[in-house]
């Protein structure tokens, strides 16, 4: 039977994560401080947990899990191979609450977009991208992001909090249960799986920030009796957290991508602010250490084009020679414009020679396809909306006051 109705099967074993944190991170999906336990936010060790105190069989967790990330059902009284009492004494203290849709939008290019209400006037986004041979989804795990890179749209909205495992699975739960409910064509979907086989944590948010509430997450996403995703088909991008990446390793290493965006530290410094706590010396070996636990043989370098900041032939040589030792493929990122930012988007002609210099070094380096621009869904344009507690819009707002002011 089909992915998401009753009897529908996985495809397939998957190495799943080791040493995630016991239970999960849980509370209702944007309402933190709920009394209900939120399904979504439970791993296997936390619905194992769960039936151990309401009396029952740890096996219990396996079949609830399968009802809730497989059959994709919203309503504990659905979960009918469990018995009427073992049902309501579940419901008493525990539900699937997903996301509250605050819109949903679709570009011309099928690229859709969600925006998310997680509680307090935040709301995130999440991106789903179809290919001919798969369906990608961009997830979010914070509600703006500190890190405060210069390019980026998330970052100049500021942070206001991290979100939780629940608000984490819960994207990929609605985008599975959205497709499917619209009626979804492609090949592997009329094959009894799901809408989505691969997750990128590339949305809003830095994913390793809020690395507790990720992991979980990520034992969920392969876990065979939830998602069933392959490692190599989850990609979590991170701007250079050293210490994290060397804990992932140990924990949950799926594919790896670095947001590097520059081949020295003081332009790096100035693109990417983490870089001056974590500099490249720093990152790149991280690297290397992850690269021996990683389910692919190579590191993800994304690198987005700014016209006149870092996108000459100097800049690709400098970057080669910085990488020579790392296995690694680039992602070459044109940049996508949003308001207020005083960048510009390199001319296609520079790209492509940047791009040139990197293959004829060796390198694998693709430059991504702009998808969704039309809805504001394209790389670095995810903005949501986010109660600031860094304050940094404010500060953003003098600072042009003052500059129009002269």
């Amino acid at each position: 039977m089909p992915f998401g109705r009753p009897g529908g099967q996985m495809y397939g074993p998957h190495a799943h994560c080791v040493r995630c944190p016991p239970g999960g991170r849980n509370v209702p999906f944007g309402r933190p401080g709920g009394h209900v336990i939120n399904l979504l936010g439970l791993d296997a060790a936390g619905l194992a947990a769960l039936f151990a105190n309401l009396g029952e069989k740890p096996f219990r967790g396996k079949q609830v899990s399968h009802w809730v990330h497989q059959r994709l059902v919203g309503d504990v009284e659905a979960m009918t191979d469990l018995s009427r009492a073992l049902r309501a004494k579940l419901a008493a203290v525990a539900a699937v609450r997903g996301p509250v849709v605050v819109s949903d939008t679709t570009a011309a290019d099928g690229t859709r977009k969600w925006l998310l209400d997680v509680g307090a006037g935040n709301a995130v986004e999440m991106v789903y991208i179809p290919e001919d041979d798969r369906g990608t989804l961009c997830i979010s795990s914070q509600a703006g992001c500190a890190l405060d890179c210069a390019f980026c749209s998330t970052g100049k909205q500021g942070f206001s909090r991290n979100l939780t495992t629940a608000e984490i699975v819960g994207q990929l739960w609605h985008a599975n249960r959205a497709l499917l409910a619209d009626g979804i064509s492609a090949p592997w979907v009329d094959q009894g799986r799901a809408p989505i086989t691969n997750v990128v944590l590339m949305g809003m948010g830095e994913p390793l920030a809020n690395y507790d509430s990720v992991v979980s997450a990520l034992g969920t996403f392969l876990d065979d009796n939830a998602y069933g995703l392959s490692r190599r088909r989850v990609t979590l991008s991170t701007s250079g957290l050293v210490p994290a990446i060397d804990r992932l390793r140990e924990a949950c290493p799926v594919a790896l991508a670095i947001s590097l965006h520059a081949g020295n530290d003081p332009l790096r410094d100035r693109l990417v602010p983490i870089n001056r706590k974590y500099p490249l010396a720093q990152l790149l070996a991280a690297c290397l250490r992850y690269l021996d636990r990683a389910p692919r043989d190579f590191v993800t370098f994304e690198y987005v084009m700014l016209d006149g900041v870092n996108d000459t032939t100097d800049h690709a040589h400098e970057l080669a020679a910085l990488v020579r030792d790392i296995p690694c493929k680039f992602n070459l990122i044109p940049w996508n414009p949003f308001p207020g930012a005083a960048f510009r988007t390199s001319p296609r002609a520079r790209i492509l020679a940047f791009q040139k210099v990197l293959m004829d070094r060796g390198f694998v380096t693709t430059v991504r396809k702009t998808r969704g621009d039309d809805i504001d869904a394209a790389c670095g344009q995810l903005a949501g909306r986010v109660q600031d507690r860094t304050k940094r819009h404010i500060r953003m707002r003098v600072a042009a006051a003052a500059t129009t002011a002269h």
